[in-house]
């Protein structure tokens, strides 16, 4: 695993043209059954993927904390959400909710994640390969290769099943 995890910024680079391609066409000329193939690709992939193996997400990037998360986990915590805020947390260039640093300040040495229960959307829906109208978010998905390895492996089979 952490093999492929070390490539998967060059293989995602070496891809990305291609990758750009395909979800231009993609975007222009969606399936009609998309979101089922997308569907299907994803669980296939996340019955083969252990993401505690893993965890690249959350090692290398933050989520997005709206301000639904923020109560929430401020909540878990029994601490008021600025205090929340004030101690994980920052603005970045977009005015969005980030954490302070990565990896991630809830991310167990095994993997886990101690929030797992209350963690943000961001995080509960990563990568994302399962959303509906997944045409929208192509740009996300182009960075995702790069992260995590099942969002690559979704992606190299949804080139094979949807016609070009």
């Amino acid at each position: 695993m952490q093999d492929q995890i070390n490539n998967l910024p060059k293989w995602a680079k070496d891809k990305h043209k291609e990758n750009k391609t395909f979800f231009t066409k993609l975007k222009k000329k969606p399936p009609k059954q998309l979101d089922y193939i997308m569907q299907e690709l994803h669980e296939e992939e996340f019955e083969r993927t252990d993401c505690l193996a893993c965890a690249n997400c959350c090692k290398t990037t933050g989520p997005l904390f709206t301000p639904k998360d923020i109560q929430r986990i401020a909540k878990f915590f029994r601490m008021k959400e600025q205090q929340f805020i004030e101690t994980y947390l920052r603005l970045d260039e977009e005015n969005d909710y980030v954490l302070q640093s990565v990896p991630c300040t809830f991310l167990g040495a095994d993997n886990y994640c101690s929030i797992y229960d209350v963690r943000p959307k961001a995080c509960s829906e990563f990568p994302h390969t399962d959303r509906k109208k997944f045409q929208q978010i192509s740009n996300l998905t182009l960075k995702n290769v790069a992260i995590c390895p099942a969002a690559y492996n979704i992606v190299e089979a949804m080139k094979k099943r949807i016609p070009k």
